[in-house]
């Protein structure tokens, strides 16, 4: 353990989704502060295994495990085989997340479960499996270090702008992320007494792999023009915090939810920007 609690030297930390974007700029830098990293992915293989080796030339151990959030077993296996491998977990960060963009009156069944399972569903086992993990961790913590006190496990629920204000054809996904909100100040009050901290990032535009594929048109240049601070997020920035969320540093905050995205839900959105006589 670490004396500098923004250090997360010696933890063993668990990110979903971290084979690409999000979960990936999460998962690399955990390593670059110190942790042991398990990086659960779907169909990213690639990307997950060239973090493993990034991370192993960190001097850092860390592997990644395939596995479809959309099914409960899928989830509980993850979490087990990470804790296996890592000697228990310290940190949880449920990044793994799906999009369909399809009007209300157009999304199918089909559509519906499978957003559903991966972003919430998934998150809530993944969680559930997790919290036993961490118990046991601080046990063996308190009895390594009798004269410290533990400063608690952390889980970091990863939602988006989405789940607190609204965006044409995201019903499903946005109600995924709003789920995702109250279900974690939920959890951090029934977790505090097993002395488990539950947060929650709500990114805006952070600029993933995915941007460029879906649409062709995309440019970095157009990301930065929609954000009010005057550039679009990186996967690394969304690290940055993520990794404060899981240190020690963090101690005293719980059930907290962070927007993390420019100044873009500060913006006032109206229909045009009435001249300065008219406000």
């Amino acid at each position: 353990m670490s004396d500098n609690p923004y250090s997360l030297e010696g933890k063993c930390i668990l990110v979903t989704g971290a084979g690409t974007g999000i979960g990936l700029g999460v998962a690399l830098e955990a390593a670059r502060q110190g942790a042991d990293v398990a990086l659960q992915y779907s169909t990213s293989g690639a990307g997950a295994h060239d973090a493993v080796a990034q991370i192993a030339g960190m001097g850092r151990r860390a592997v990644a495990l395939q596995g479809d959030q959309r099914t409960v077993a899928a989830c509980r296996h993850v979490v087990d085989e990470a804790a296996a491998f890592l000697g228990g977990l310290d940190g949880l960060v449920n990044n793994a997340s799906i999009t369909v963009t399809v009007g209300f009156l157009d999304v199918t069944e089909e559509q519906f479960s499978r957003i559903v399972n991966v972003n919430f569903q998934g998150q809530f086992f993944c969680a559930q499996q997790a919290v036993p993990h961490m118990i046991e961790r601080g046990r063996k913590i308190s009895r390594r270090f009798p004269g410290r006190r533990w400063a608690g496990a952390s889980i970091v629920n990863v939602s988006s702008v989405h789940g607190l204000m609204g965006c044409t054809g995201h019903a499903v996904y946005a109600g995924t992320k709003g789920a995702i909100i109250a279900f974690s100040r939920e959890l951090a009050i029934e977790l505090c007494p097993a002395h488990i901290r539950v947060n929650v990032l709500a990114p805006g535009t952070i600029e993933v792999p995915s941007y460029f594929r879906v649409d062709p048109s995309y440019t970095r240049d157009l990301g930065n023009a929609g954000v009010p601070w005057g550039r679009v997020g990186l996967p690394q920035d969304v690290g940055y915090l993520a990794s404060y969320l899981l240190s020690d540093a963090s101690e005293f905050m719980t059930g907290s939810v962070l927007t993390f995205d420019g100044g873009l839900t500060a913006k006032m959105a109206l229909p045009y920007d009435p001249p300065m006589g008219e406000r």
